[in-house]
């Protein structure tokens, strides 16, 4: 079976796919709906930039980032002014989110008084199985990616005296991902609305509450030494 040059460069590109191996295995006589196998480029490129949240998370230098470039990298939230790679780096990917200029009365979590490790302990707290992140629609492709996303996970521990709910919370947003000629992430634009995740978060009802109503039904009560069948 003979192949056109697209064809080709489709079949070569799909084996060096590192996270579809299966895709290696297909037969040469499969036929495609679009004349050759699926190519995920952009898809992949977007997967590798949650791994650049994940080592923003994990890592402590930024010259072991494989996945972003240092020096132009530039994060974006809201339309507010832009984060370096230093300045993310030194906050953290939940404060860096979660940063806004309502006023206090407003704010449903105080970024500016969270440190790196207390951002990531809260939300840890939440989310004992994890805060997933996936793509479910890439628009564009490189070198400037526009996609939507989801961020998941079960409300399943305390949040800042809030009680759990055992309820999925979940937000979508948008994004502009620009990448240099080595795929590596140079300017990254978020658009969400954080009362999304919030309205979750804070429905379940203060702990303190909580703990108040269970004094009340179940009180600690000492005994009445006159009523005790020992005493004379």
């Amino acid at each position: 079976m003979s192949f056109n040059k697209e064809e080709a460069q489709a079949q070569v590109r799909t084996a060096a796919d590192k996270y579809r191996s299966l895709l290696a295995d297909e037969s040469q006589n499969t036929q495609w709906r679009h004349g050759g196998p699926p190519i995920f480029d952009a898809v992949n490129k977007l997967f590798e930039e949650g791994r650049t949240k994940m080592e923003l998370s994990h890592k402590t230098r930024l010259e072991d980032f494989k996945t972003m470039n240092p020096e132009k990298f530039k994060l974006i939230v809201n339309g507010r002014e832009g984060l370096s790679a230093e300045e993310t780096l030194r906050v953290g990917s939940y404060n860096a989110l979660l940063k806004t200029s309502l006023p206090e009365e407003f704010k449903y979590y105080k970024a500016e008084e969270e440190s790196f490790d207390s951002s990531h302990d809260a939300f840890r707290s939440a989310f004992p199985r994890g805060f997933a992140w996936e793509v479910i629609g890439v628009y564009s492709g490189p070198p400037v990616i526009a996609y939507k996303f989801r961020h998941w996970g079960f409300f399943e521990g305390p949040f800042k005296g809030h009680a759990p709910t055992g309820e999925m919370v979940e937000f979508y947003g948008m994004g502009l991902l620009k990448v240099d000629e080595s795929l590596r992430a140079e300017d990254v634009e978020i658009y969400y609305d954080p009362g999304e995740l919030f309205s979750g978060l804070l429905k379940g009802p203060p702990v303190a509450q909580l703990e108040a109503e269970d004094n009340k039904s179940h009180p600690t009560s000492t005994a009445n030494p006159s009523h005790c069948p020992f005493h004379k």
